[in-house]
């Protein structure tokens, strides 16, 4: 059974960008969230509840052509947020921009 378990994760390799944006609902954008992107260099976003933080990064590489180091995700009352740290040291204020939200 653990194969079985694996073959999932190689099929997030072959995601399309439909699935990407299933997962990815929209940017989460706040005042704390402003401070991590020029601190942290972190985006959040709400998620679809089923992602996982590997289709997370794989969602995100496909959508925005960015890479995302690692991902941390919290369940809320508004739904489930991704916080997503980037790998290039300006990674989160560049899709910040790209994206309207600075």
């Amino acid at each position: 059974m653990s194969k079985a378990d694996n073959k999932p994760a190689a099929q997030t390799s072959s995601m399309t960008a439909e699935e990407a944006a299933v997962l990815i609902l929209a940017p989460y954008v706040t005042e704390k969230t402003f401070t991590q992107i020029e601190r942290e260099n972190k985006l959040s976003f709400m998620v679809s509840e089923h992602a996982t933080k590997n289709q997370i990064i794989e969602a995100i590489r496909i959508l925005y052509e960015a890479e995302a180091l690692e991902v941390n995700t919290a369940r809320t009352i508004q739904g489930k947020k991704a916080f997503v740290k980037f790998a290039q040291p300006e990674g989160a204020r560049n899709l910040a921009t790209k994206l309207g939200l600075v």
